[in-house]
């Protein structure tokens, strides 16, 4: 029986103590109760299916290593004509989890003491207490992220609109108004 976490709409929790170097492979798949709330937290018309194909694994000596792809099918609703819009989602991802007393869970600094981030870079442990964390959540955020936030249905554009490109929004140079100034 697998164990959840009533607080969130898909959970899959993992005992940390229980994972090895060597990859444990799990799959997981929300039932039709989980499916409904994802439908209302990630304020879609509906979830008609999640599923991720997971690798757990230890990471350096106390982190663990989720990593997966999630599939999900979902319907929105058209951004436009309000009509319902089938999507598919297939993401690959990768999640590191450390203690939160594991000084790999520090954020980076400089000499000044300030926080280093390379936005091209790893993405930063995600910490975790006690001795287990939730790979069902994983699956959730990966997914969420991967939701069209502007879903439109198949040859449906904005009547009457004209898009804004920007190309107009750069501010004149305060000596622009002095070039067509000439001095008697």
């Amino acid at each position: 029986m697998r164990q959840r976490n009533d607080d969130i709409p898909f959970s899959y929790l993992v005992k940390v103590g229980h994972i090895s170097a060597n990859p444990v492979e799990v799959h997981v798949e929300a039932d039709q109760k989980e499916l409904k709330a994802l439908a209302k937290a990630w304020d879609v018309l509906s979830v008609d299916d999640l599923r991720a194909d997971l690798q757990i694994n230890r990471w350096k000596k106390d982190g663990i290593r989720v990593k997966g792809r999630v599939q999900a099918k979902i319907v929105q609703a058209c951004i436009v004509t309000l009509d319902p819009v089938p999507s598919s989602i297939d993401e690959q991802f990768e999640q590191i989890f450390v203690p939160e007393t594991s000084k790999l869970a520090r954020h980076p600094a400089n000499d000044a003491g300030e926080m280093v981030l390379d936005p091209d870079g790893p993405d930063l442990p995600e910490t975790f207490t006690g001795d287990t964390i939730d790979a069902g959540e994983v699956v959730t955020e990966f997914a969420a992220l991967a939701i069209d936030s502007y879903p439109r249905k198949e040859g449906i554009e904005f009547a009457d609109h004209i898009e804004d490109t920007g190309e107009n929004d750069k501010k004149p140079s305060a000596f622009a108004a002095l070039k067509d100034w000439k001095k008697d």
